[in-house]
Protein backbone atom coordinates (compact mmCIF):
# COMPACT_ATOMS: atom_id res chain seq x y z
CA UNK A 1 0.00 0.00 0.00
CA UNK A 2 1.38 3.41 -0.93
CA UNK A 3 1.29 6.36 1.44
CA UNK A 4 -1.81 8.45 1.14
CA UNK A 5 -1.94 12.22 1.44
CA UNK A 6 -4.20 13.70 4.08
CA UNK A 7 -7.55 14.67 2.72
CA UNK A 8 -11.22 14.69 3.59
CA UNK A 9 -14.48 12.94 2.98
CA UNK A 10 -16.94 15.21 1.29
CA UNK A 11 -19.98 13.81 2.96
CA UNK A 12 -21.92 14.90 6.06
CA UNK A 13 -22.92 12.55 8.87
CA UNK A 14 -26.26 11.08 7.97
CA UNK A 15 -29.21 13.04 9.26
CA UNK A 16 -32.47 11.36 10.07
CA UNK A 17 -33.72 12.43 6.64
CA UNK A 18 -30.76 10.78 4.94
CA UNK A 19 -31.32 7.65 7.00
CA UNK A 20 -34.90 7.54 5.78
CA UNK A 21 -33.67 8.01 2.20
CA UNK A 22 -31.32 5.04 2.54
CA UNK A 23 -34.14 2.95 3.97
CA UNK A 24 -36.24 3.97 0.99
CA UNK A 25 -33.47 3.00 -1.40
CA UNK A 26 -33.09 -0.40 0.24
CA UNK A 27 -36.85 -0.81 -0.08
CA UNK A 28 -36.54 0.03 -3.80
CA UNK A 29 -33.95 -2.73 -4.22
CA UNK A 30 -36.28 -5.18 -2.52
CA UNK A 31 -39.20 -4.08 -4.70
CA UNK A 32 -37.11 -4.68 -7.83
CA UNK A 33 -36.22 -8.23 -6.79
CA UNK A 34 -39.86 -8.85 -5.92
CA UNK A 35 -40.91 -7.58 -9.34
CA UNK A 36 -38.45 -9.90 -11.02
CA UNK A 37 -39.89 -12.87 -9.17
CA UNK A 38 -43.40 -11.75 -10.07
CA UNK A 39 -42.31 -11.45 -13.69
CA UNK A 40 -40.96 -15.00 -13.52
CA UNK A 41 -44.34 -16.29 -12.43
CA UNK A 42 -46.07 -14.26 -15.13
CA UNK A 43 -43.73 -15.40 -17.87
CA UNK A 44 -44.00 -19.03 -16.81
CA UNK A 45 -47.78 -18.73 -16.71
CA UNK A 46 -47.86 -17.09 -20.13
CA UNK A 47 -45.75 -19.91 -21.55
CA UNK A 48 -48.06 -22.53 -20.09
CA UNK A 49 -51.10 -20.81 -21.58
CA UNK A 50 -49.40 -20.23 -24.92
CA UNK A 51 -48.09 -23.79 -25.46
CA UNK A 52 -49.86 -25.28 -28.48
CA UNK A 53 -51.80 -28.49 -27.82
CA UNK A 54 -50.51 -31.78 -29.16
CA UNK A 55 -52.15 -33.00 -32.35
CA UNK A 56 -52.97 -36.60 -33.10
CA UNK A 57 -49.83 -38.69 -33.52
CA UNK A 58 -47.43 -35.83 -32.62
CA UNK A 59 -45.99 -34.20 -29.52
CA UNK A 60 -45.87 -30.40 -29.48
CA UNK A 61 -42.44 -28.94 -28.68
CA UNK A 62 -42.17 -27.38 -25.24
CA UNK A 63 -40.57 -23.93 -24.97
CA UNK A 64 -38.22 -24.21 -22.00
CA UNK A 65 -37.04 -20.59 -22.04
CA UNK A 66 -38.64 -17.97 -19.81
CA UNK A 67 -39.45 -15.67 -22.74
CA UNK A 68 -42.65 -13.75 -23.31
CA UNK A 69 -43.21 -11.18 -26.07
CA UNK A 70 -39.45 -10.89 -26.65
CA UNK A 71 -38.57 -10.40 -22.96
CA UNK A 72 -36.53 -13.13 -21.27
CA UNK A 73 -36.05 -13.75 -17.57
CA UNK A 74 -32.77 -15.49 -16.79
CA UNK A 75 -30.53 -16.16 -13.84
CA UNK A 76 -27.77 -18.15 -12.18
CA UNK A 77 -27.54 -19.47 -8.62
CA UNK A 78 -24.05 -20.74 -7.80
CA UNK A 79 -23.08 -21.84 -4.30
CA UNK A 80 -20.47 -24.17 -2.85
CA UNK A 81 -18.24 -25.08 0.07
CA UNK A 82 -14.61 -24.00 0.14
CA UNK A 83 -11.55 -24.62 2.28
CA UNK A 84 -8.64 -22.19 2.19
CA UNK A 85 -5.27 -23.23 3.59
CA UNK A 86 -4.31 -19.59 4.21
CA UNK A 87 -7.21 -17.17 4.13
CA UNK A 88 -9.32 -14.80 6.20
CA UNK A 89 -12.94 -15.03 7.44
CA UNK A 90 -15.39 -15.04 4.54
CA UNK A 91 -17.56 -12.03 3.66
CA UNK A 92 -21.34 -11.92 3.26
CA UNK A 93 -20.99 -9.09 0.75
CA UNK A 94 -17.94 -9.57 -1.45
CA UNK A 95 -19.10 -11.14 -4.76
CA UNK A 96 -16.78 -14.14 -4.27
CA UNK A 97 -17.25 -14.44 -0.52
CA UNK A 98 -13.63 -15.51 -0.07
CA UNK A 99 -10.36 -14.15 -1.43
CA UNK A 100 -9.58 -17.39 -3.35
CA UNK A 101 -6.03 -16.15 -4.02
CA UNK A 102 -3.47 -15.29 -1.33
CA UNK A 103 -3.87 -11.78 0.13
CA UNK A 104 -1.98 -9.62 2.63
CA UNK A 105 -4.40 -10.62 5.39
CA UNK A 106 -4.22 -14.37 4.57
CA UNK A 107 -3.26 -16.02 7.85
CA UNK A 108 -5.33 -19.08 8.78
CA UNK A 109 -7.27 -22.05 7.46
CA UNK A 110 -10.91 -21.18 6.73
CA UNK A 111 -13.88 -23.27 5.62
CA UNK A 112 -17.41 -22.20 4.74
CA UNK A 113 -20.04 -21.54 2.10
CA UNK A 114 -18.95 -19.40 -0.84
CA UNK A 115 -21.06 -17.88 -3.62
CA UNK A 116 -20.48 -17.60 -7.36
CA UNK A 117 -17.48 -19.92 -7.65
CA UNK A 118 -17.98 -20.75 -11.35
CA UNK A 119 -20.36 -17.96 -12.39
CA UNK A 120 -21.63 -14.81 -10.71
CA UNK A 121 -25.05 -15.44 -9.17
CA UNK A 122 -27.50 -13.09 -10.83
CA UNK A 123 -31.02 -12.46 -11.99
CA UNK A 124 -31.89 -10.38 -15.04
CA UNK A 125 -34.22 -9.39 -17.82
CA UNK A 126 -33.25 -8.89 -21.45
CA UNK A 127 -35.33 -8.21 -24.50
CA UNK A 128 -35.49 -7.55 -28.22
CA UNK A 129 -38.18 -5.57 -30.02
CA UNK A 130 -38.33 -5.45 -33.85
CA UNK A 131 -38.28 -1.90 -35.24
CA UNK A 132 -37.90 -1.67 -39.03
CA UNK A 133 -36.19 -3.86 -41.61
CA UNK A 134 -33.47 -5.77 -39.69
CA UNK A 135 -33.25 -3.18 -36.88
CA UNK A 136 -34.18 -4.18 -33.33
CA UNK A 137 -34.32 -2.37 -30.00
CA UNK A 138 -32.44 -4.24 -27.25
CA UNK A 139 -32.13 -3.88 -23.48
CA UNK A 140 -30.68 -5.70 -20.48
CA UNK A 141 -31.04 -5.36 -16.69
CA UNK A 142 -29.03 -7.55 -14.33
CA UNK A 143 -28.66 -7.75 -10.53
CA UNK A 144 -25.88 -9.60 -8.68
CA UNK A 145 -26.51 -11.28 -5.33
CA UNK A 146 -24.81 -13.61 -2.84
CA UNK A 147 -26.98 -16.72 -2.35
CA UNK A 148 -25.23 -17.83 0.85
CA UNK A 149 -26.21 -14.60 2.65
CA UNK A 150 -29.15 -13.29 0.63
CA UNK A 151 -27.41 -9.91 0.24
CA UNK A 152 -26.77 -7.87 -2.89
CA UNK A 153 -23.12 -8.28 -3.89
CA UNK A 154 -21.14 -5.30 -2.59
CA UNK A 155 -17.34 -5.46 -2.53
CA UNK A 156 -17.00 -1.89 -1.29
CA UNK A 157 -19.07 -2.76 1.77
CA UNK A 158 -16.57 -5.53 2.51
CA UNK A 159 -13.89 -2.80 2.48
CA UNK A 160 -15.60 -0.32 4.82
CA UNK A 161 -16.45 -3.13 7.25
CA UNK A 162 -12.69 -3.50 7.73
CA UNK A 163 -11.85 0.20 8.10
CA UNK A 164 -9.34 0.72 10.91
CA UNK A 165 -8.70 -2.99 11.51
CA UNK A 166 -5.26 -4.57 11.70
CA UNK A 167 -4.46 -7.28 9.14
CA UNK A 168 -4.84 -10.04 11.72
CA UNK A 169 -8.37 -8.85 12.50
CA UNK A 170 -9.61 -8.33 8.95
CA UNK A 171 -12.04 -10.48 7.04
CA UNK A 172 -12.12 -10.86 3.27
CA UNK A 173 -12.18 -7.38 1.72
CA UNK A 174 -11.34 -6.59 -1.89
CA UNK A 175 -12.21 -3.88 -4.38
CA UNK A 176 -14.52 -4.62 -7.33
CA UNK A 177 -16.81 -3.00 -9.89
CA UNK A 178 -19.65 -4.67 -7.96
CA UNK A 179 -20.52 -2.15 -5.25
CA UNK A 180 -24.10 -2.86 -4.22
CA UNK A 181 -25.68 -1.19 -7.23
CA UNK A 182 -29.23 -2.33 -7.89
CA UNK A 183 -28.19 -3.15 -11.46
CA UNK A 184 -24.73 -4.38 -12.40
CA UNK A 185 -25.82 -4.23 -16.04
CA UNK A 186 -28.34 -1.72 -17.33
CA UNK A 187 -28.32 -0.70 -20.97
CA UNK A 188 -30.57 0.00 -23.94
CA UNK A 189 -29.70 0.23 -27.61
CA UNK A 190 -30.32 -0.81 -31.20
CA UNK A 191 -29.04 -3.74 -33.20
CA UNK A 192 -28.71 -4.64 -36.90
CA UNK A 193 -27.10 -7.66 -38.54
CA UNK A 194 -25.61 -5.34 -41.16
CA UNK A 195 -24.67 -2.25 -39.14
CA UNK A 196 -23.90 -3.81 -35.78
CA UNK A 197 -25.06 -3.10 -32.22
CA UNK A 198 -24.96 0.19 -30.29
CA UNK A 199 -25.81 0.24 -26.57
CA UNK A 200 -25.63 2.87 -23.81
CA UNK A 201 -25.67 2.51 -20.03
CA UNK A 202 -23.76 0.46 -17.46
CA UNK A 203 -22.07 -2.49 -19.16
CA UNK A 204 -18.95 -4.64 -19.27
CA UNK A 205 -15.96 -3.43 -21.28
CA UNK A 206 -14.50 -5.13 -24.34
CA UNK A 207 -11.49 -6.17 -22.29
CA UNK A 208 -13.73 -7.81 -19.68
CA UNK A 209 -15.66 -9.59 -22.42
CA UNK A 210 -12.36 -10.90 -23.76
CA UNK A 211 -11.23 -12.23 -20.39
CA UNK A 212 -14.55 -14.05 -19.96
CA UNK A 213 -14.23 -15.55 -23.45
CA UNK A 214 -10.54 -16.53 -23.48
CA UNK A 215 -9.91 -17.48 -19.85
CA UNK A 216 -9.64 -21.32 -19.67
CA UNK A 217 -12.04 -21.10 -16.70
CA UNK A 218 -14.26 -18.41 -18.29
CA UNK A 219 -13.55 -15.91 -15.48
CA UNK A 220 -14.40 -18.31 -12.66
CA UNK A 221 -13.73 -16.65 -9.30
CA UNK A 222 -12.67 -19.88 -7.57
CA UNK A 223 -10.35 -21.28 -10.23
CA UNK A 224 -8.95 -18.30 -12.16
CA UNK A 225 -6.59 -15.49 -11.19
CA UNK A 226 -7.94 -13.22 -13.94
CA UNK A 227 -11.50 -14.13 -12.98
CA UNK A 228 -11.08 -13.56 -9.26
CA UNK A 229 -9.02 -10.37 -9.60
CA UNK A 230 -10.82 -7.90 -11.85
CA UNK A 231 -7.60 -5.89 -12.22
CA UNK A 232 -6.87 -7.55 -15.56
CA UNK A 233 -10.42 -7.44 -16.95
CA UNK A 234 -10.52 -3.78 -15.82
CA UNK A 235 -7.35 -2.78 -17.66
CA UNK A 236 -5.43 -2.12 -14.44
CA UNK A 237 -8.18 -1.54 -11.84
CA UNK A 238 -11.06 -3.82 -11.01
CA UNK A 239 -13.59 -0.97 -10.73
CA UNK A 240 -13.29 -0.49 -14.50
CA UNK A 241 -14.44 -4.00 -15.37
CA UNK A 242 -17.89 -2.47 -15.78
CA UNK A 243 -18.46 1.17 -16.66
CA UNK A 244 -21.31 3.57 -16.00
CA UNK A 245 -22.33 6.05 -18.71
CA UNK A 246 -20.64 3.98 -21.42
CA UNK A 247 -21.37 3.89 -25.15
CA UNK A 248 -20.48 0.54 -26.72
CA UNK A 249 -20.53 -0.35 -30.41
CA UNK A 250 -19.60 -3.45 -32.40
CA UNK A 251 -19.86 -4.01 -36.14
CA UNK A 252 -19.35 -7.28 -38.04
CA UNK A 253 -16.57 -7.49 -40.64
CA UNK A 254 -17.48 -9.80 -43.51
CA UNK A 255 -18.60 -13.10 -42.01
CA UNK A 256 -15.65 -13.79 -39.75
CA UNK A 257 -14.51 -10.52 -38.14
CA UNK A 258 -15.63 -7.82 -35.72
CA UNK A 259 -14.61 -4.34 -34.66
CA UNK A 260 -15.72 -2.75 -31.41
CA UNK A 261 -15.40 0.63 -29.69
CA UNK A 262 -16.32 1.84 -26.21
CA UNK A 263 -16.29 5.27 -24.58
CA UNK A 264 -17.16 6.23 -21.02
CA UNK A 265 -18.46 9.75 -20.36
CA UNK A 266 -17.45 11.32 -17.05
CA UNK A 267 -20.41 13.75 -17.02
CA UNK A 268 -18.05 16.68 -16.40
CA UNK A 269 -15.42 18.83 -18.14
CA UNK A 270 -11.98 17.38 -18.83
CA UNK A 271 -10.83 13.82 -19.25
CA UNK A 272 -10.79 12.78 -15.58
CA UNK A 273 -12.42 9.37 -14.96
CA UNK A 274 -13.18 8.81 -18.66
CA UNK A 275 -12.29 5.67 -20.61
CA UNK A 276 -11.79 4.43 -24.18
CA UNK A 277 -11.45 0.89 -25.53
CA UNK A 278 -11.16 -0.79 -28.92
CA UNK A 279 -11.36 -4.42 -30.02
CA UNK A 280 -10.64 -6.11 -33.34
CA UNK A 281 -10.93 -9.84 -33.83
CA UNK A 282 -12.22 -12.71 -35.85
CA UNK A 283 -13.07 -16.41 -36.03
CA UNK A 284 -12.04 -18.98 -38.60
CA UNK A 285 -12.67 -22.70 -38.35
CA UNK A 286 -11.78 -23.52 -34.71
CA UNK A 287 -9.58 -20.44 -34.20
CA UNK A 288 -10.72 -17.25 -32.45
CA UNK A 289 -8.45 -14.22 -31.81
CA UNK A 290 -9.01 -10.70 -30.44
CA UNK A 291 -6.69 -7.73 -29.86
CA UNK A 292 -7.64 -5.01 -27.37
CA UNK A 293 -6.56 -1.48 -26.48
CA UNK A 294 -7.72 0.30 -23.31
CA UNK A 295 -7.07 3.77 -21.88
CA UNK A 296 -8.62 4.73 -18.54
CA UNK A 297 -8.01 8.16 -17.06
CA UNK A 298 -8.05 8.68 -13.29
CA UNK A 299 -8.69 4.99 -12.64
CA UNK A 300 -9.42 4.17 -8.99
CA UNK A 301 -8.13 1.31 -6.87
CA UNK A 302 -9.95 1.45 -3.50
CA UNK A 303 -8.94 -0.05 -0.17
CA UNK A 304 -10.02 -0.04 3.47
CA UNK A 305 -8.80 2.79 5.74
CA UNK A 306 -5.89 2.13 8.07
CA UNK A 307 -6.25 2.78 11.80
CA UNK A 308 -4.21 5.98 11.40
CA UNK A 309 -6.50 7.21 8.61
CA UNK A 310 -9.61 6.51 10.67
CA UNK A 311 -8.10 8.46 13.58
CA UNK A 312 -7.30 11.36 11.23
CA UNK A 313 -10.78 11.79 9.76
CA UNK A 314 -11.75 14.54 12.23
CA UNK A 315 -8.56 16.50 11.57
CA UNK A 316 -9.05 16.15 7.84
CA UNK A 317 -12.56 17.58 8.16
CA UNK A 318 -11.31 20.53 10.21
CA UNK A 319 -8.56 21.25 7.66
CA UNK A 320 -11.27 21.35 5.00
CA UNK A 321 -13.26 23.88 6.99
CA UNK A 322 -15.98 21.40 7.94
CA UNK A 323 -17.21 20.58 11.47
CA UNK A 324 -15.23 17.90 13.28
CA UNK A 325 -17.19 14.65 13.53
CA UNK A 326 -18.95 15.34 10.25
CA UNK A 327 -17.63 12.21 8.60
CA UNK A 328 -18.48 8.54 9.06
CA UNK A 329 -16.18 5.59 8.41
CA UNK A 330 -19.13 3.55 7.14
CA UNK A 331 -18.89 5.00 3.61
CA UNK A 332 -15.23 6.05 3.35
CA UNK A 333 -12.36 4.46 1.46
CA UNK A 334 -8.75 5.15 0.52
CA UNK A 335 -7.95 5.38 -3.18
CA UNK A 336 -4.92 5.09 -5.45
CA UNK A 337 -5.43 7.08 -8.67
CA UNK A 338 -3.64 6.44 -11.98
CA UNK A 339 -3.91 6.64 -15.76
CA UNK A 340 -3.90 3.07 -17.10
CA UNK A 341 -2.98 1.95 -20.63
CA UNK A 342 -3.46 -1.67 -21.69
CA UNK A 343 -2.61 -3.70 -24.79
CA UNK A 344 -3.82 -7.28 -24.99
CA UNK A 345 -3.93 -10.27 -27.33
CA UNK A 346 -6.13 -13.30 -26.55
CA UNK A 347 -7.06 -16.41 -28.48
CA UNK A 348 -8.49 -19.92 -28.45
CA UNK A 349 -8.42 -22.96 -30.70
CA UNK A 350 -10.90 -25.83 -30.61
CA UNK A 351 -9.82 -29.24 -31.88
CA UNK A 352 -12.42 -31.95 -31.46
CA UNK A 353 -12.79 -32.55 -27.68
CA UNK A 354 -9.88 -30.21 -26.84
CA UNK A 355 -9.98 -26.45 -26.46
CA UNK A 356 -6.79 -24.43 -25.94
CA UNK A 357 -6.97 -20.87 -24.56
CA UNK A 358 -4.30 -18.25 -23.86
CA UNK A 359 -3.79 -14.52 -23.42
CA UNK A 360 -1.33 -11.72 -22.73
CA UNK A 361 -1.81 -8.22 -21.31
CA UNK A 362 0.60 -5.32 -20.95
CA UNK A 363 -0.75 -2.87 -18.34
CA UNK A 364 1.00 0.44 -17.67
CA UNK A 365 0.21 2.66 -14.66
CA UNK A 366 1.16 6.37 -14.73
CA UNK A 367 0.39 9.43 -12.62
CA UNK A 368 -3.00 10.81 -13.69
CA UNK A 369 -3.12 13.72 -16.11
CA UNK A 370 -6.31 14.85 -14.31
CA UNK A 371 -5.84 14.05 -10.58
CA UNK A 372 -8.83 13.29 -8.35
CA UNK A 373 -9.26 14.99 -4.98
CA UNK A 374 -10.34 13.41 -1.75
CA UNK A 375 -14.10 13.67 -1.44
CA UNK A 376 -14.67 12.17 -4.89
CA UNK A 377 -17.78 9.97 -4.90
CA UNK A 378 -16.82 6.54 -6.15
CA UNK A 379 -19.07 3.74 -7.43
CA UNK A 380 -21.90 2.60 -5.18
CA UNK A 381 -22.01 5.99 -3.43
CA UNK A 382 -18.82 5.34 -1.44
CA UNK A 383 -16.44 8.27 -0.97
CA UNK A 384 -12.66 8.53 -1.23
CA UNK A 385 -11.49 9.93 2.09
CA UNK A 386 -7.78 9.70 1.31
CA UNK A 387 -5.99 9.61 -2.04
CA UNK A 388 -2.37 8.99 -2.96
CA UNK A 389 0.06 11.71 -4.08
CA UNK A 390 -0.58 11.98 -7.81
CA UNK A 391 2.16 14.32 -9.07
CA UNK A 392 5.68 15.46 -8.23
CA UNK A 393 8.74 13.68 -6.81
CA UNK A 394 6.77 11.99 -4.01
CA UNK A 395 4.00 10.69 -6.24
CA UNK A 396 3.14 7.01 -6.50
CA UNK A 397 4.24 6.62 -10.11
CA UNK A 398 7.37 8.73 -10.55
CA UNK A 399 8.32 5.80 -12.77
CA UNK A 400 5.53 3.97 -14.53
CA UNK A 401 4.49 0.63 -13.10
CA UNK A 402 4.16 -2.16 -15.66
CA UNK A 403 2.38 -5.51 -15.27
CA UNK A 404 2.88 -8.22 -17.86
CA UNK A 405 0.00 -10.68 -17.44
CA UNK A 406 -0.10 -14.11 -19.11
CA UNK A 407 -2.19 -17.24 -18.97
CA UNK A 408 -2.75 -20.53 -20.81
CA UNK A 409 -4.92 -23.56 -20.31
CA UNK A 410 -6.82 -26.43 -21.86
CA UNK A 411 -10.37 -27.73 -21.55
CA UNK A 412 -10.98 -31.41 -22.30
CA UNK A 413 -14.45 -32.88 -22.81
CA UNK A 414 -14.03 -36.35 -21.37
CA UNK A 415 -17.59 -37.31 -22.26
CA UNK A 416 -20.74 -35.35 -23.00
CA UNK A 417 -21.43 -33.21 -19.95
CA UNK A 418 -18.03 -33.64 -18.27
CA UNK A 419 -15.28 -31.04 -18.80
CA UNK A 420 -11.84 -31.01 -17.19
CA UNK A 421 -9.81 -27.77 -17.13
CA UNK A 422 -6.17 -27.17 -16.27
CA UNK A 423 -4.76 -23.63 -16.33
CA UNK A 424 -1.76 -21.49 -15.44
CA UNK A 425 -1.91 -17.76 -14.64
CA UNK A 426 0.80 -15.28 -13.76
CA UNK A 427 2.08 -11.74 -13.95
CA UNK A 428 5.40 -9.99 -13.60
CA UNK A 429 5.82 -6.52 -12.10
CA UNK A 430 8.72 -4.26 -13.02
CA UNK A 431 10.86 -2.36 -10.50
CA UNK A 432 9.43 1.17 -10.56
CA UNK A 433 10.77 2.65 -7.32
CA UNK A 434 13.26 5.46 -6.86
CA UNK A 435 16.24 6.12 -4.56
CA UNK A 436 17.20 3.08 -2.51
CA UNK A 437 14.41 1.07 -4.16
CA UNK A 438 15.48 1.77 -7.75
CA UNK A 439 15.90 -1.51 -9.60
CA UNK A 440 15.28 -3.67 -6.50
CA UNK A 441 14.11 -7.27 -6.84
CA UNK A 442 13.45 -8.27 -3.21
CA UNK A 443 10.35 -7.93 -1.03
CA UNK A 444 11.65 -4.88 0.88
CA UNK A 445 9.28 -2.62 -1.06
CA UNK A 446 6.11 -2.97 -3.08
CA UNK A 447 7.87 -1.08 -5.90
CA UNK A 448 10.47 -3.86 -6.37
CA UNK A 449 10.09 -6.28 -9.23
CA UNK A 450 8.18 -9.45 -8.43
CA UNK A 451 5.66 -11.97 -9.66
CA UNK A 452 2.39 -13.73 -8.89
CA UNK A 453 1.65 -17.28 -10.00
CA UNK A 454 -1.47 -19.45 -9.90
CA UNK A 455 -2.29 -22.98 -11.06
CA UNK A 456 -5.75 -24.57 -11.13
CA UNK A 457 -7.49 -27.82 -12.00
CA UNK A 458 -11.23 -28.39 -11.93
CA UNK A 459 -14.01 -30.60 -13.25
CA UNK A 460 -17.57 -29.60 -14.18
CA UNK A 461 -20.32 -32.17 -14.79
CA UNK A 462 -23.69 -31.20 -16.26
CA UNK A 463 -26.37 -33.38 -14.69
CA UNK A 464 -28.96 -31.63 -16.85
CA UNK A 465 -29.03 -28.70 -19.25
CA UNK A 466 -29.55 -26.27 -16.36
CA UNK A 467 -27.96 -27.97 -13.35
CA UNK A 468 -24.30 -28.89 -12.91
CA UNK A 469 -21.78 -29.64 -10.21
CA UNK A 470 -18.10 -28.80 -9.93
CA UNK A 471 -14.97 -29.52 -7.92
CA UNK A 472 -11.44 -28.16 -8.13
CA UNK A 473 -8.69 -26.13 -6.51
CA UNK A 474 -6.32 -23.26 -7.26
CA UNK A 475 -2.83 -22.67 -5.88
CA UNK A 476 -1.56 -19.09 -5.69
CA UNK A 477 1.73 -17.57 -4.52
CA UNK A 478 3.49 -14.21 -4.40
CA UNK A 479 7.22 -13.53 -4.77
CA UNK A 480 9.70 -10.67 -4.25
CA UNK A 481 8.23 -7.15 -4.54
CA UNK A 482 4.68 -8.43 -5.03
CA UNK A 483 5.01 -10.18 -1.63
CA UNK A 484 5.72 -6.92 0.21
CA UNK A 485 3.28 -6.41 3.08
CA UNK A 486 2.28 -10.09 3.27
CA UNK A 487 3.00 -10.51 6.97
CA UNK A 488 1.61 -13.99 7.51
CA UNK A 489 1.43 -16.29 4.48
CA UNK A 490 2.50 -16.05 0.84
CA UNK A 491 0.66 -19.05 -0.62
CA UNK A 492 -2.90 -20.37 -0.61
CA UNK A 493 -4.81 -23.41 -1.90
CA UNK A 494 -8.62 -23.32 -2.09
CA UNK A 495 -10.28 -26.73 -2.65
CA UNK A 496 -13.88 -25.99 -3.68
CA UNK A 497 -16.99 -28.03 -4.50
CA UNK A 498 -20.40 -26.72 -5.45
CA UNK A 499 -23.47 -26.69 -7.66
CA UNK A 500 -24.87 -24.23 -10.18
CA UNK A 501 -28.40 -23.80 -11.48
CA UNK A 502 -29.09 -21.75 -14.61
CA UNK A 503 -32.47 -20.64 -15.91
Amino acid sequence: MTKHGKAIIAKDTATQSETNQRRGWNTTKGVFLGCVLSTAAGVAGAQAIGTPPATSGTVAPVDQTLTWHGITLYGIIDIGVQYETHGAPFSDYHPAGSANIVQKNSRESVVGATPSNLSQSRVGLQGTEPLIDDWNAVFKLETFFNPQSGELSDAEKSLVQNNGKALNQQGTNLDSSVAGQTFQTAYVGVSSKLYGTLTFGRQTTWLADGVSKYDPNYASQAFSLIGMSGTYAGGGDTEDRRLDNSLKYVIPIADIGRFGLLYKFNNADGGSNSAFQADIGGDYAGLSVDAYYSKVKSAISASALSAAQVADLGTAATEAGLPAGTFSISNSLAGTISDNTTYSLMGSYKLDVWKFLAGYEHIQYANPSDPLSAGFTDIGGYVLAFVNVQSGPKSTYVNDKVLQVYWAGVRYTVLPGLDLTAAYYGYHQNAYGTGDNAGCSTNKSGTCSGRFEAFSFDAVYAFTKRFDGYAGAMYSGVYDGVANGYLYQRTNINPTIGVRFKF
